[in-house]
Order: structure tokens, then sequence, then C-alpha cells
């Protein structure tokens, strides 16, 4: 039974803390609109996405009135482009994202995801080609995003993959230029990629999957701010273990939201209902910062010391009280730590607190990666490989997802500002050190085989 004081925190989560639905991402199975004929294959697809979404918005609408709680984002996922369109050159692969782009647009959702590859243990004839258009095929559609695995746990690192990233995420930053390499926001490289994530760039419909379902991505980084600062002011005396439970408890409602929201879309939809992801995303909005989560509980500012282990704990609490709330949890489940997208985290970066290597240390611990980071426009693209490397190695050792989004923004250094606007935000380029000369490393290419487990420390 909830208690009155409860049911009142949670009137007070939607009204003045900026609880919401922050996604309900539509997954849809494409693989059986395979054809030879390229013609073909693009009326399949786009006839299959803008059927089976057409009602999407919608009663995401409806439901979202219903219960004075908005879905933010409506958003579509595929399946992995370069498994069902295998057939087809890189040119060809570009005029599919042009037909993803134009079926996104029919349904009037912002973000469709599935262009997607997956390398990890070697690359195929149609993962070559999609790798080869991602950078025109981004520059060239506005709602299309791509996201490529280059390694996983079970499998190692793919660093001829992690070398074609690192051009490929350079060539796109290139031809949007004129945007600041806006091109490359819409693009992650991961380890470990979970099949049901429903945050965007990174979602796509994975094998073994429904036909189609319904994902659902929760938020709440103002809502766990309000509630540590809330039980602080009434004992300021509490250790970390209580105020770990009083994330826990916020994190059980936040989550209960979520899947009250999404499964009544599903019904709606007569769609399955697949996971809930527990991640905490935040906006660049003034009190909806997973940085200013840090500062309530005690830390200066996101990237001073104490960081990674109040991350950890934030973490584990979050999920610890979401998995509480649902029994189908999925997708990345962790605090986001995007440079530009969160206004505190950016506002870190800008003064010094918080540098590419201390974002790198704090990844090990939440379950996402360097998120929207931009860096100088100057970075060859061997050292952009260099990084994704290492932030692979931290996912496949530890068994995680992590991911790379690096914006290379071109004619800009380091302390120069950058500005995507809406949720995308704006941050100030941050400093890759000892980015000078060729990384004969990562330019042996092959696979760095996959980790022994049984000694692990």
């Amino acid at each position: 039974m909830l208690t009155e004081t409860e049911i009142i925190s949670t009137i007070e989560m939607l009204n003045n803390e900026n609880l919401d639905v922050r996604t309900i991402t539509l997954g849809i199975n494409i693989l059986d609109c395979v054809s030879h004929d390229i013609k073909i294959f693009k009326e399949n697809i786009f006839e299959k996405i803008t059927n089976v979404s057409k009602d999407l918005v919608y009663v995401c609408n409806q439901i979202g009135d219903k219960y004075g709680i908005k879905v933010v984002n409506k958003r579509i996922s595929v399946s992995p482009i370069a498994a069902a369109a295998g057939n087809f050159n890189s040119d060809q692969m570009v005029e599919i994202a042009h037909t993803m782009n134009d079926a996104a647009k029919k349904v009037q959702i912002d973000f469709i995801g599935g262009f997607t590859a997956l390398v990890e243990k070697g690359i195929s004839k149609g993962a070559m080609a999609l790798i080869e258009a991602i950078p025109k095929a981004l520059f060239e559609t506005d709602r299309v995003c791509a996201s490529v695995n280059v390694a996983a746990t079970h499998a190692g690192i793919n660093m001829d993959a992690v070398l074609m990233m690192g051009r490929a995420i350079k060539k796109a930053a290139e031809l949007s230029a004129h945007q600041d390499g806006l091109a490359c926001a819409k693009l992650c490289v991961f380890a470990n990629i979970p099949p049901d994530c429903p945050f965007m760039a990174g979602a796509y419909l994975g094998i073994g999957e429904a036909d189609a379902v319904i994902n659902v991505g929760v938020s709440g980084p103002g809502v766990v701010k309000k509630a540590i600062e809330r039980a602080l002011s009434l004992d300021s005396k509490l250790d970390l273990g209580q105020i770990s439970e009083i994330i826990k408890r916020t994190a059980c409602k936040v989550t209960r939201v979520g899947e009250l929201i999404g499964r009544e879309v599903a019904e709606n939809l007569n769609i399955g209902f697949g996971i809930v992801d527990l991640s905490l995303a935040p906006t660049p909005n003034v009190g909806d910062s997973v940085g200013e989560i840090f500062q309530a509980l005690g830390l200066h500012s996101i990237g001073v010391p104490g960081t990674t282990a109040a991350l950890a704990m934030l973490n584990d609490a979050v999920k610890k009280g979401g998995a509480f709330a649902s029994s189908h949890v999925g997708g990345l489940s962790g605090a986001f730590i995007p440079v530009c997208e969160d206004l505190n985290i950016a506002e870190a970066a800008q003064k010094g607190f918080l540098s590419i290597e201390k974002l790198e240390a704090i990844t090990s611990v939440c379950s996402v990666g360097l998120d929207m980071v931009p860096i100088p426009g100057d970075i060859p693209a061997d050292v952009i490989s260099a990084i994704i490397a290492d932030e692979m190695a931290i996912g496949v050792i530890n068994n995680k997802t992590t991911a790379t989004r690096l914006i290379p923004v071109p004619n800009k250094k380091a302390g120069d500002n950058v500005f995507f606007g809406g949720l995308l935000g704006q941050a100030t380029i941050i400093e890759v050190k000892n980015a000078h000369g060729p990384n004969n490393f990562v330019m042996h290419g092959g696979r760095i085989p996959a980790p022994i487990k049984s000694l692990g420390n």
C-alpha cells in the first residue's frame, strides 16, 4: 500500500521535477522485406514501416494526455540494415537510408534507428557496404541514425572495423562541416550492443525479437536529484547507504510510470510490450541534468575525485529500484553522461573539471560510454579509432555495453564552443591529449581476442 507521502511525491515528480517518459520506440522487423531488387526492397520497407507505425504518435499522445505524463520522443527502430540489405552496394545503402528517412517523415517520427551493422567478429559484404555508406547516408538524411557493433565480450574487438569507423566518423564530420559535424551525432560505435535499446542513436531491433515490439525509455534525473535534496534537507546526516535506498525507491516509482505508459501504448497498438530501459537520460535544461545529481550528493562538480564512486552507487541503486518495478528491463539501463546533451556536464567540461580521460574512467561504471563528446576537428582518424578501441576494451573486459559518439568538429579546436540545438545541446570542445603522430598500435588491425573470464580480477 502506498503511503500518502509517496503519492504526493509522485505528483510532485510529474508537476515540478520533469518526470516524463523520455522515449517510446517501436521496433519493426523488416527481414521479411528482403529482395534482390533494390526498388522492391525500398518499397517493401517503406510500406511496412509506415503501416506498422501509422498510429504510434497519435496513441502516444493520447495515452500521455490521459495520465498527464508527456511522452517526449516517439521513435522507430528496424532490423539491422546490413543484414536485411546484404546484397546491395554502398550507393544503394544510401538510397535505403533515404527511404527510411521518408518513412520517418510520413509517420512524423523524429528519428529512425537500425542503419546498423554487427561486425564484432567479421565484416560481411553487406556490413562493409553499410559502413562505407554511413557518412553520406547520415549527411544526406536528417532522421536516420546509425550504429555499428565492433566488439563483444564473446568475440573480442574487431580492430579492422574500429579503423573503418574512425575514418567514417572523420568523413561524416567533414561532409557536415557547415553544421559543426552534426552527422556524427547520429552515429554510435558499440561494444556489446543491446538488441532492445529504445534510445537513439543506438536503437535497432535485434535478431530474436518479435515482429513488432514497444520498448520504453524512462528518464528522471531531475526526480532523483530532488529526492536526494529533499531527504538531505530533512536529515543532513544520512549516510550513503541510506541515500542509495532513497534513489532505489525513487527509481522504482519512475519505472512504474514508464511501464504503465508503455504497456497501454502497446495494448492500443495491438503490439507486444518489450522492455523498460532504466537509463537516466538528461536534457540540456536546468533541473533535468545527470550532472546535477552529483552536486546533490555533495560533489563540487561531476569530474572531481569521488565521481566514479558516486556514479557506481547511482547506477546500482537505479537498477535495483527499476528491476523491482518491472519484470522486463533491458536496453542500456544506466546513467547517460552525454557532454553536449547535459547542461551541467557541458559546464563541467568547460570549466576543466571533466576531461576525456575522466569521462572514459567513469564509463567503466555507467552503461553508455563517451557520449556526444565534441573533440577538435584536426584529430586524425587513427586517433579517433584509438579512442574507440579504448572504450571498446572497457566494455569487452567488463562484459558490459559501452559506446562512443564522438564529434570531431571541423575547423574548431579545444576550448571553442559548438551548438547543435534542441536535445543535442551545446558544449565546449574537449582537448584530446597526446594525439600526435601515427598510432601504429591500432594500425595493426586484425582482431583483439576475446578475454579469458576464468582468471578475472
